[in-house]
């Protein structure tokens, strides 16, 4: 009787047989036949093209989202007194450095700090701030949210070594 040891060993020799076959085969091929040479090279331009448009599409879906957040942030509105726009800020400062800590939703993030810094009184300072504590893809979420919301007025910066960071990175 056959044991089976015997079986799976034979089973796992022959496909190990035909990918090495398969293998050589594929390269033979791509070595010495013109035809095959240019169908894998079109093969390969057109993947390149597919993952190419699928970014593109990925980042108009991602810049729609983020124009969107900001509407509905300013639908919703900001706190006006003194005392609400204070706790309204630590509020949002803190749901934002948890979910960037997180790295799970960089767009709730950005948002956060957004409506944090839309009831800061110096938004200039505030970017500043968030220049160095913020993750670069937060805060590059957050740049792009800022330039989507044109009443919002970050003004001047300071003159210093964060403002040319800041400068870089399109948050003027």
């Amino acid at each position: 009787m056959v044991q089976t040891s015997t079986i799976v060993a034979a089973t796992v020799g022959t496909f190990a047989t035909g990918f090495v076959a398969y293998a050589v085969y594929f390269d033979y091929k791509r070595r010495n036949d013109p035809q095959f040479r240019k169908q894998l090279k079109k093969e390969s331009k057109r993947q390149a093209r597919a993952a190419k448009e699928e970014a593109e599409a990925n980042t108009v879906r991602q810049r729609e989202a983020i124009r969107a957040a900001v509407e509905e942030a300013k639908e919703e509105g900001f706190p006006t007194d003194v005392e609400e726009r204070e706790a309204y800020f630590m509020q949002e400062v803190a749901r934002g450095e948890g979910l960037s800590g997180e790295g799970t939703d960089n767009v709730e993030a950005a948002l956060c700090f957004y409506k944090a810094l839309k009831v800061y009184p110096q938004p200039s300072d505030l970017i500043t701030i968030y220049d160095k504590t913020v993750p670069k893809p937060v805060l590059d979420i957050l740049a792009e949210m800022i330039a989507a919301d044109s009443s919002l007025n970050v003004g001047p910066f300071a003159s210093g070594p964060a403002s040319d960071t800041v400068t870089d990175r399109g948050l003027d």
